[in-house]
């Protein structure tokens, strides 16, 4: 799939919009939906991460949205890490899924409002379809990827992204124990 990143990007948000959809509306397939949501999220958050914000953060002048976004990223990690060890039809799933859906649109709209109109107006159309190529190569990598099962190379693309110092120094536990504790607000 070849195009614009930003483009690619919300085609992603509008078809996680649409599983939140099925999900909410038809609880008998929910067996099936969660993992290819879990799949999706998961690559798309491993792809923006490593491909897209640090140009957004560098190029685009975005670092504190960037460092924003990736404290969300984390947080709906967890929640759909929480979300995929539950029981489809309870009530409990109900619940998770609702704060997984509210914690998800948060961002979505966030990232469409301020991120990427960012990236539209200060990054031009050759290196916005050179970040399409490398975030769509990047997603195709990560697909079947499972939430809190990151490499320290990624965990380390997050932590650059939220604005850990000290980083590179850091073990993958350590890490991990960082993110953890920024999306905790601890």
């Amino acid at each position: 799939m070849e195009g614009d990143v930003v483009d690619l990007i919300m085609q992603d948000h509008r078809e996680v919009e649409r599983l939140f959809d099925e999900l909410k509306e038809h609880p008998e397939k929910r067996e099936l939906l969660v993992p290819t949501l879990t799949a999706l999220l998961t690559a798309h958050s491993r792809a923006e991460e490593a491909e897209v914000y640090p140009v957004a953060r560098n190029e685009a002048g975005e670092a504190e949205e960037v460092a924003h976004s990736q404290e969300e990223h984390a947080e709906a990690e967890r929640l759909l890490a929480r979300l995929a060890e539950m029981e489809p039809r309870s009530a409990a799933f109900d619940e998770a899924l609702s704060e997984l859906v509210e914690a998800v649109t948060h961002h979505v709209e966030e990232e469409e409002t301020t991120v990427l109109p960012g990236m539209r107006e200060r990054l031009d159309d050759e290196r916005r379809a050179e970040l399409g190529r490398a975030f769509a190569t990047s997603r195709e990598q990560h697909m079947g990827e499972r939430p809190g099962e990151a490499t320290r190379e990624e965990l380390l693309l997050q932590a650059r992204n939220a604005g850990i110092s000290g980083a590179s120094t850091m073990s993958k536990a350590e890490l991990a124990k960082e993110l953890n504790k920024q999306t905790s607000g601890s």
